[in-house]
C-alpha cells in the first residue's frame, strides 16, 4: 500500500485564511466515461477511493444506481468490501443501499460481515428511492414486493436497526456486537423527518435536491431524538463539486454532467456522459441553460479558492457538520486532481 500523505483536512476542521471547513468526504458513483467500459470505470472508482484515503478524506461512499449508462455503482457491498481491503483509514460505505430493493435482514447480514473484516470504518448509508427510472428494473429488484410507502420503508428502517443492535433474537452474526453505523439518506423533508424520529445521523442530498435542503435540515433538528446511534443531530451534506485550476476549466469539466442534467429535467435518464469536447459542442435552450445556472448556483465549482469559499459558504447555512463531494467528471484524471486541488486548499 503507498505511503500516507495524509492532511488535517478532514481529522478536524480544516482552514484556509479567513475560511473554516468541515470535515470532507466523497461520494462514489463510478461514472462511465462516453465510449468506455464498466470495468474501466470501476477500476478508476477504486482508485479514487485510494487517493482519497491518501488525502485524508473521512470517508466514501459508494452509490447504488440501477440501468443507467453513465454510472456503473450498482451493488455497493461489494464495491464496500473491494474499497475497504485496499484503503487503511478512512472510513467506507454505502451512499446508500436503497432499501425497497432489499431484504433488511440480508442487509444487515452483508455489512456486519463488512464490520467483523474491517472493524469501525464501515458505514451503512440507507435510502428509500429505487435507483432507476426504469419500471421493469423496479419490478425485478422488487420482485412480488408492494408499492413502498411512508410506513412500510420507516417499518424496514426500524427492522434493519433491530438487527444492527442485537434485538432481535438471532443474531446476524454468531457472537459480539455490530459496530455498523446507520445513517438515512434523503432528499425530502420527509425522509430528514424520520431519521431525526430515529436519532439517527443524516445525509442529505443537496446535489439532487437543493431547494428542499432548509427545510429539510430545520424537520430534521427539530424532531431529532437522541438514541444509541447520535446523542445529538448530524448532519452530512452531499454537494455536487468540481474544482480546477480555474473557474473557466472547471465549467470546462463539468458541461458533461450538466447535459446530463438537462436530460434529467425533461426526464429521461439514458443520457451518456460526454466527453467535456464533445459537450462543449451541444446547444440546449435558453431556459434550460437558466435552470442549470441556477443549480449551479447552488453547488461548487471552480478554482480551489472558488470552491472553498463556496462550500463554506453552504456549510455555515446549512450547519452541516461535513461535507460530502460528489464529483462526476468525464477525466478521471480530472477527478482525481479536483480531490487534490480541494485537499490542499483545505489542509
Amino acid at each position: 500500500m503507498p505511503a500516507r500523505r495524509r492532511t488535517d483536512a478532514t481529522r478536524s476542521s480544516a482552514t484556509v485564511p479567513g475560511v473554516r471547513l468541515p470535515r470532507l468526504s466523497m461520494l462514489e458513483v463510478a461514472p462511465v466515461e462516453h465510449g468506455h467500459s464498466a470495468r474501466e470505470a470501476l477500476a478508476a472508482a477504486v482508485s479514487a477511493a485510494r487517493f482519497a484515503d491518501e488525502l485524508g478524506l473521512h470517508r466514501v461512499w459508494f452509490a447504488e444506481h440501477h440501468g443507467a449508462p453513465s454510472i456503473s455503482s450498482v451493488a455497493p457491498p461489494v464495491l464496500v468490501a473491494h474499497a475497504a481491503a485496499i484503503t487503511g483509514q478512512i472510513r467506507v460505505g454505502s451512499g446508500g443501499v436503497l432499501l425497497p430493493n432489499h431484504a433488511p435482514r440480508a442487509v444487515a447480514e452483508q455489512f456486519a460481515t463488512l464490520d467483523a473484516l474491517h472493524p469501525n470504518r464501515i458505514d451503512l448509508g440507507i435510502g428509500r428511492g429505487p435507483g432507476t427510472f426504469d419500471a421493469s428494473i423496479v419490478a425485478a429488484l422488487q420482485r412480488g414486493t408492494r408499492p413502498t410507502t411512508d410506513d412500510s420503508y420507516r417499518a424496514g428502517v426500524i427492522e434493519l436497526l433491530g438487527y444492527l443492535s442485537g434485538e432481535h433474537a438471532a443474531p446476524v452474526l454468531p457472537g459480539g456486537s455490530v459496530a455498523v453505523a446507520p445513517w438515512l439518506l434523503s432528499s425530502s423533508t420527509a425522509g430528514a423527518s424520520l431519521a431525526g424520529e430515529l436519532g439517527l445521523p443524516l445525509a442529505f442530498a443537496h446535489h439532487i435536491r437543493p431547494q428542499n435542503t432548509a427545510e429539510a435540515l430545520h424537520r430534521y433538528r427539530e424532531r431529532f431524538r437522541p438514541s444509541r446511534w447520535r446523542e445529538r443531530p448530524y448532519v452530512l451534506l452531499a454537494v455536487e463539486t468540481v474544482c480546477a485550476d480555474s473557474d473557466a476549466e472547471a465549467a470546462h469539466l463539468a458541461r458533461p454532467l450538466d447535459l446530463v442534467k438537462a436530460g434529467l429535467f425533461a426526464g429521461q435518464a439514458d443520457q451518456p456522459l460526454l466527453s467535456p469536447e464533445a459537450a462543449a459542442a451541444v446547444s440546449l435552450p435558453d431556459h434550460v441553460e437558466q435552470q442549470l445556472a441556477g443549480y449551479r448556483a447552488q453547488q461548487a465549482q471552480g478554482s480551489s479558492a472558488t470552491v472553498i469559499r463556496q462550500l463554506a459558504a453552504l456549510a455555515v447555512d446549512t450547519g452541516a457538520d461535513e461535507i460530502m463531494l460528489a464529483s462526476t467528471v468525464y477525466d478521471s484524471a480530472a477527478r482525481r486532481r479536483s480531490l487534490e486541488l480541494l485537499a490542499k486548499a483545505a489542509g
